[in-house]
């Protein structure tokens, strides 16, 4: 009333103008009071203590949902939910109460993708909080510390609406001493799919239960008849013993409706530790190892699981099909490799689980294809590729069925990217395995609402679950194959199914492959490698009496380097390529030429022995030794520049190997022995050694010399005897003479052995030494045979 009695333009009195200022005061005393408690008002320190340690647009309290039971609720459940929060803030949070909070439906799967990439933003909608008593009230969280909840509400006061997802929001709201008032301080966001009638048109899912693991066998083998099997390490008994990730795999698919994805060589590793077997210690000797009660029980129950179901076999050792057709198809023989490794299926898989397998099917990494990788699939025989939806796209509004033509009479089975990643990461939380359940249950919902038409999706996860995600797996399948709008369908029946007109079959450029996968697959020297290690078994193996003994270990192993689980372990795959190659050459060496010294030939022919040696535990044959001689003009070798003779050596035992020679000259000669498989192929290392040709040694010289000598000094020998005994003649002759000149008379002899007896003896003792050593008979000038190999300074046998 005062302000209407003032007059415009003049001025008001000293009374109105107090009123008014006390007025102003007074009704901006409240907004005053407001700023003070702001934030923005409070010192810098405190601001700073109160900022939240989670990441940017979380809240200072993290709220952790553990549970959500059940997961794809229906009419006259009661949805509870189980959890923790936790105050990451510096300050306490008093009149805390978490809320459950309904959010609107997720009507896209693209909504539902972003609504779990910001699952804990507490910027983003909430929803109405169901509140009352369906919310758990804490008086106080203490920074640091973890408090759990339990909320259970009936479906029905959520009021949910018509069949949809909905968001699902755990939320804690309370208040600070900075901030005194009520707000939210953390969140967390999951999906509650509601369906709670039957679906009119349920979608057909399949699920591939992969049984997968990575290379555990080595080429090596016992030398006994039974091939005993050495293992790496007993990383593989560790999968399968009772809570292993592999004994999981089983334990938890039994229940489950699923398409059985299995390697060979896991089985033929596991059936191998049945029996006896031996473990490479890091020492380089070999162990017992004592897992036979293990994989006999594994294998049992697996063939119990898999009974009546879908097989679909990989080849053997789960061959990485984009390195070959990246890397490996310009190098000869890998495509060959590739097609052994699916020949030999029919030898473990039928042998082992005794069901027959789909052979059809050939799985790239992550299902990203691109021409190369589809031509070398349907080269080792399969016509499916599994694909994925993020490498064979769609530009379409909803998800079409999986299979589709790409020409050339293969199909590709294209699996649904989103479901297929659910399951990736660490869920070793169960917060996080839950999240994950949730999300994978309505993506699956929320492609089947798109459409009124039924179709097909195939769900292909990682190669090698860990135990929780295979465990958050079997839970999300548990609800599907209970829930009201999916029923199962198997790979095979997938791979039949009518394709949807609209869907991509065109195959992505090799542009298009993601460079992060590239980045890991196997490079070409790998594959040039496997090639070395085949043409070094090839020609081995031709000398062999038992083949197979060798062939088959090498082979599985080449497969196993080819294998998708070297991905990202670029040493651990040269160390196990090294391996097989060092090992393979150890064996080769084992049928080898003795070595020998210089050779020592007396006289113009002789024999020379080149010994070879086995020490394999089977014997060789088809082999060929040639002694070539490098100075024919000096020696020669059977009578030309080389002789050629064959060789079968059995095991464990050497062989002497003789050839004849002949020398035109003396003087050094330099011979070479090798060895020759049947085909005309060097095996193994040359020996190369001196042959020193004399025609008469030294050492002949000096024998015949000494002999000379005797017979001159035997000769002058005689010749002196018989001069003295003569003048003893002439002597005593004349002294008999001269007693009978005194007597007159002639003594008979007294003496039975007259002089003239011993002078006869000695003749023909002398006569005989002359019959035994005739200077016109040469001796001897070399050595006995002998089968040794040669000394130094050996003499051959001629």
């Amino acid at each position: 009333m005062a302000e209407a009695a003032d007059f415009q333009g003049t001025s008001p009195s000293p009374a109105r103008r107090w009123l008014r200022r006390t007025g102003a005061l007074l009704a901006g005393a409240p907004l005053l009071a407001g700023f003070l408690q702001l934030p923005a008002a409070t010192p810098a320190g405190a601001a700073g203590e109160e900022a939240p340690q989670a990441a940017p647009g979380s809240g200072s309290v993290s709220v952790s949902v553990d549970s959500l039971s059940p997961s794809a609720p229906t009419e006259g459940d009661t949805v509870t939910v189980t959890g923790t929060v936790t105050n990451n803030g510096r300050q306490p949070v008093t009149d805390a109460h978490v809320d459950l909070r309904v959010g609107p439906q997720l009507g896209t799967r693209s909504r539902v993708d972003t609504l779990a990439k910001k699952s804990d933003d507490i910027q983003g909608p909430a929803g109405e909080a169901v509140g009352g008593k369906y919310a758990k009230k804490f008086p106080k969280l203490t920074p640091g510390v973890a408090e759990p909840f339990n909320i259970s509400v009936p479906a029905d006061k959520l009021d949910l609406g018509s069949d949809g997802v909905y968001q699902l929001a755990v939320a804690l709201s309370g208040q600070t001493a900075t901030q005194p008032w009520d707000r939210i301080l953390g969140i967390q966001r999951t999906f509650l799919p509601w369906q709670p009638e039957e679906a009119g048109t349920k979608t057909k899912t399949t699920f591939l239960w992969p049984l997968v693991s990575s290379a555990h066998m080595a080429a090596e083998t016992g030398s006994n008849e039974q091939q005993t099997p050495v293992f790496r390490d007993e990383e593989l008994a560790k999968e399968i013993a009772p809570g292993g990730r592999l004994d999981q795999m089983v334990s938890l698919g039994k229940e489950l409706d699923v398409t059985w994805v299995i390697d060979p060589d896991l089985l033929a590793s596991v059936d191998a530790m049945t029996k006896t077997y031996q473990v490479q210690s890091p020492d380089g000797t070999n162990t017992e190892g004592g897992n036979q009660a293990v994989a006999n029980r594994w294998l049992a129950e697996l063939q119990q699981a898999v009974a009546g179901k879908e097989v679909v076999a990989l080849p053997y050792g789960d061959p990485d099909l984009a390195s070959v057709a990246h890397k490996g198809t310009d190098v000869t023989g890998t495509l060959s490799h590739l097609k052994e490794a699916t020949d030999v299926i029919e030898n473990t898989i039928p042998t082992i689980l005794h069901v027959k397998p789909s052979t059809d099917f050939a799985w790239p990494v992550d299902g990203a294809v691109d021409p190369s990788i589809v031509k070398v699939a349907t080269s080792s025989g399969a016509d499916k590729v599994i694909a994925r939806s993020d490498s064979l796209q769609d530009d379409l509004s909803y998800t079409p069925s999986a299979a589709r033509p790409i020409g050339g009479g293969t199909t590709a089975v294209v699996a649904d990217a989103r479901m297929s990643t659910a399951f990736q990461g660490d869920l070793t939380r169960a917060s996080a395995s839950t999240l994950a359940v949730q999300r994978f249950l309505a993506q699956s919902l929320a492609l089947g609402l798109q459409t009124g038409k039924q179709r097909s999706v195939v769900v292909a996860p990682q190669r090698m679950p860990t135990v929780r995600q295979a465990q958050a797996m079997a839970e999300a399948l548990r609800v599907l194959q209970n829930g009201t709008w999916s029923e199962w369908q198997d790979l095979a029946a997938a791979a039949k199914a009518k394709p949807d007109p609209a869907a991509n079959t065109k195959v992505p450029p090799p542009s298009a492959y993601p460079s992060s996968l590239r980045k890991q697959e196997l490079p070409r020297a790998a594959f040039e490698q496997i090639a070395r290690t085949q043409d070094k078994l090839d020609k081995f193996k031709v000398v062999l009496t038992r083949q197979s003994r060798v062939v088959t270990p090498f082979g599985r192993a080449m497969n196993r380097e080819m294998s998708t689980s070297w991905r990202g372990k670029g040493i651990a795959a040269v160390g196990y390529r090294d391996g097989i190659e060092s090992y393979l050459d150890g064996l080769i060496d084992g049928v080898k030429l003795i070595d020998k010294s210089e050779t020592k030939l007396s006289g113009r022919s002789a024999t020379i022995p080149v010994t070879v040696q086995n020490n394999l535990v089977q014997g060789v044959e088809r082999l060929t030794l040639r002694l070539t001689s490098k100075n024919p003009t000096r020696l020669k070798i059977g009578g030309a520049a080389y002789e050629e003779q064959p060789v079968t050596v059995n095991g464990g035992h050497s062989q002497s190997v003789k050839f004849t020679t002949s020398a035109n000259a003396n003087g050094r000669a330099e011979v070479v022995a090798q060895l020759y498989t049947e085909d005309g192929q060097k095996y193994g290392a040359p020996v190369t050694f001196d042959v020193r040709v004399t025609e008469v040694t030294a050492t002949v010289m000096l024998v015949i010399g000494g002999g000379v000598l005797l017979l001159v000094l035997a000769g002058f020998r005689m010749y002196t005897q018989r001069k003295r005994a003569a003048a003893r003649e002439v002597a005593e002759d004349r002294a008999g003479e001269a007693k009978d000149d005194v007597d007159g008379t002639v003594d008979a002899p007294q003496n039975p052995e007259a002089p003239g007896d011993r002078l006869t003896e000695e003749s023909e003792a002398g006569a005989r030494a002359d019959a035994r050593e005739q200077p016109s008979d040469p001796a001897p000038d070399t050595a006995a045979e002998s089968a040794d190999p040669s000394g130094t300074g050996e003499r051959v046998d001629r």
